[in-house]
């Protein structure tokens, strides 16, 4: 049994899994960390192995209270991975990134991917059917451009998606023209974003006319339904190919 933990900026993503069989998964704030470790240690004392990927601030002396209990092992950019990585400056590389890559490669074999990430930054990443990471774009995710607006501006209200649904602003159809300034920024941000996604999409679609599209992150289910491409929606996307990445290092180490 292993537990998958994905160190993200402010939130961290975990699951357990058995094999490839998802068993439980938790999210919580990086403060939480040591708490909710003790936690899910003692609701799943089979667990007997840590994989962890981070992009935080949490250093790994962190996890030191576990190394009794369990086996804790850190994806770094050093390690094993199913692709050629071709990125111009390889180290710098998030390993969020480098991980969904991977499990692109692993789940989708001998295809062209294009996996979105849309989180707090929405990241493209672009694997051929060689397995060549070739790179992608990062650019702002839907939070962000409502803290953005709110944050540089005077007078500007701040939006979240749970105001949106408060206001019963979530349906499927989005405002073209906002009539009030509340939905003048809903209509921007999200139509900015759906616009840009779509924009992405067919510029990949000039180059390889066949690909397959991998949407995850935390947007994931509000995004999926107002885009026009088929893709893949799987919000457990990294937790899943990180458990893939540590199975296969382990098979090829």
């Amino acid at each position: 049994m292993l537990l998958a933990v994905d160190i993200g900026n402010t939130r961290i993503k975990a699951a357990v899994f058995e094999g490839s069989t998802l068993l439980d998964q938790f999210h919580f704030n990086n403060s939480d960390l040591l708490n909710e470790l003790r936690f899910i240690l003692n609701k799943y004392k089979n667990a007997s192995k840590i994989v962890v990927a981070s992009v935080g601030n949490i250093p790994k002396k962190a996890f030191l209270e576990f190394e009794n209990q369990v086996k804790i092992h850190f994806i770094s950019t050093n390690s094993n991975f199913p692709f050629k990585n071709n990125y111009l400056t390889p180290t710098s590389l998030g390993i969020d990134r480098m991980v969904l890559a991977s499990g692109a490669v692993l789940k989708y074999p001998n295809q062209n991917r294009l996996v979105i990430d849309a989180g707090t930054c929405i990241t493209y990443d672009f694997i051929d059917e060689k397995d060549n990471y070739l790179g992608g774009a990062i650019s702002p995710g839907i939070r962000l451009r409502f803290e953005s607006l709110h944050n540089h501006t005077a007078k500007l209200p701040l939006l979240t998606l749970e105001t949106i649904k408060a206001q019963n602003s979530e349906s499927e159809k989005i405002p073209f023209i906002g009539n009030s300034t509340f939905e003048a920024i809903y209509s921007g941000v999200i139509n900015g974003v759906i616009n840009e996604i779509e924009g992405f999409i067919s510029q990949y679609e000039a180059v390889y006319p066949k690909f397959i599209i991998i949407l995850t992150g935390g947007d994931t289910e509000f995004l999926a339904k107002r885009l026009k491409n088929t893709i893949f929606a799987n919000s457990n996307f990294l937790l899943e190919s990180l458990n893939q990445t540590f199975q296969h290092k382990i098979k090829n180490d």
